[in-house]
């Protein structure tokens, strides 16, 4: 019960991440906005949700962890119905940012609750149940939001968080206790300046990576300067952390080589998670001419995938070295991106739905066993700092994972497009064979002028659609080598027996 009042918790946050990211041109047009501006929406989300998640700690020592919990919850809920009731942009964007802050706190915390109320036998089972909050929410997101958007209204995309949220307040009050050393412990003088140079660094992080592609990246001077502020804050906050007798966030967990090495790897696997979630739906979208909802149709198997492999990873979890797991996870994602490289402009939603499938059920072989073995070497009384630190890494990994195949979207395209263009030479036999054979269609509806300049143009188009092509192909084969280089550093991380004591290692 325990760990389904935490999984609720985590799977309403993760769930809204990606459910308002389908509905942003409709509440675009509700506002009376511009799709730029409305893509602030997430921005503003992104950015509170990061600064809240690795000061949980401290929130968590000062008032108690099940207080905050709930607070938390309540302060999302409550800010989730002000974002359906919202009638201008600056209102629906200070609604959004209290969301993001209210919701920051919930994965670390849940994740916290989890590892300290198992045993270490038990705790890759319970640690199954919370990653489907985490796993399957972003794929189901997309899905669920497509199909509330196009039935009712863009409003319900955040209605449904209430009764969520309502849930979850009952059933943690009813079922969640805190630990003797969180009711005994003194969280010490709040470290502000800590905090200010983390929202600075953080933000500065969030807005260059959601609007560097639109600015040009180091070609616009505002991006350059924003990366100054961002480099000197963050330089800043690690001399502040380091070097502070009460810090924010204690920076010394990363001495410890299990955590160090699986908040690299979490990193890396969120820049994954994040970069297939978003490409797969626009790949349907944009080059096959799938709407929003069955786009979200097409990809949810990989849902599907996570749900019913689950169980049977959290009980792997518990008996295998969890290093070949997360090796094994990192290898089968890499095979399911090159399955997608594969894929052409006349493909079907059927001929990818293995590797959908299958691909949602290696994530989960990462998440749950790389979890467990990051923490498993760590003091309970560490476990809510490490969990804030750790859950950060996987959202700054998925916001660099969605800019750099973004921006390798548009750049590949033009590259593919100046090479596919030489084939359009007029000398090109295989050229005027395609010219000849659409300028006869159209001859017959319009006269031999107008029929050659249609002609033309749908060639053009078919020369784009197929740069597109290749610029998802390239994105998808990135992804597996990344994936394949991952997979022998799991093995730079201590075992974690299952059996026994956590901390024991060898």
């Amino acid at each position: 019960m325990i760990a389904v009042a935490v999984m609720l918790a985590t799977f309403m946050e993760v769930l809204d991440t990606s459910i308002a990211a389908v509905a942003l041109p409709y509440i675009a047009g509700s506002v009376s906005a511009t799709n730029d501006e409305a893509t602030w929406v997430l921005t503003s989300y992104l950015v509170a949700n990061a600064i809240v998640l690795p000061a949980s700690g401290w929130f968590s020592l000062k008032f108690g962890r099940k207080r905050f919990l709930i607070a938390c919850i309540a302060i999302f809920t409550v800010s989730s119905f002000f974002c359906g009731a919202a009638t201008s942009l600056g209102f629906i964007l200070l609604a959004r940012a209290l969301q993001g802050a209210g919701g920051g706190a919930l994965q670390p915390l849940s994740q916290a609750i989890l590892l300290e109320s198992f045993p270490p036998e038990k705790r890759g089972l319970a640690m199954s149940v919370f990653a489907l909050g985490v796993v399957v929410a972003p794929v189901l997101g997309p899905t669920l939001g497509g199909w509330l958007t196009e039935t009712y209204s863009w409003r319900w995309a955040f209605y449904i968080n209430i009764p969520v949220g309502i849930f979850a307040v009952i059933m943690i009050a009813r079922f969640v206790e805190d630990p003797p050393y969180i009711k005994n412990a003194i969280a010490g003088k709040f470290d502000g300046v800590g905090l200010g140079l983390l929202a600075v660094w953080l933000g500065a992080l969030q807005v260059v990576l959601d609007k560097g592609q639109e600015g040009d990246w180091f070609g616009a001077v505002w991006i350059r300067w924003a990366v100054v502020i961002l480099v000197v804050a963050f330089v800043l906050f690690l001399i502040r952390e380091l070097t502070h007798d009460k810090p924010l966030v204690r920076l010394s967990v990363f001495q410890n080589r299990n955590f160090a090495v699986g908040c690299l790897l979490i990193f890396l696997f969120g820049a994954v998670v994040y970069a297939l979630v978003t490409l797969l739906p626009l790949f349907f979208q944009e080059l096959l001419g799938y709407t929003a909802l069955a786009a979200g149709m097409a990809v949810s198997p990989r849902g599907l995938g996570s749900l019913f492999f689950m169980p049977v990873i959290g009980i792997l979890t518990d008996r295998v070295d969890n290093r070949y797991l997360v090796c094994a996870g990192f290898t089968f994602t890499a095979l399911c991106s090159f399955a997608l490289a594969r894929a052409d402009l006349g493909i079907s939603q059927w001929s990818l739905l293995w590797p959908i499938v299958f691909s949602g059920a290696s994530m989960s072989l990462i998440f749950v066993p790389l979890a467990a073995t990051t923490m498993g070497t760590l003091a309970n009384e560490e476990i809510g700092n490490a969990s804030g630190l750790y859950n950060l890494m996987r959202n700054v990994g998925g916001s660099i994972g969605i800019a750099v195949v973004n921006t390798v979207l548009v750049r590949h395209e033009q590259v593919h497009r100046s090479y596919l263009v030489y084939s359009f030479a007029e000398t090109s036999h295989t050229f005027q064979q395609q010219y000849q054979a659409v300028w006869a269609f159209l001859a017959q509806h319009t006269d031999a002028t107008t029929a050659g300049m249609q002609a033309y143009k749908m060639l053009e188009r078919s020369l784009d659609q197929q740069a597109a092509l290749l610029s998802y192909v390239d994105d998808f084969r990135n992804l597996a080598f990344l994936c394949l280089a991952c997979a022998p550093v799991a093995f730079a991380m201590k075992r974690v027996r299952g059996r026994g004591r956590s901390s024991m290692a060898h």
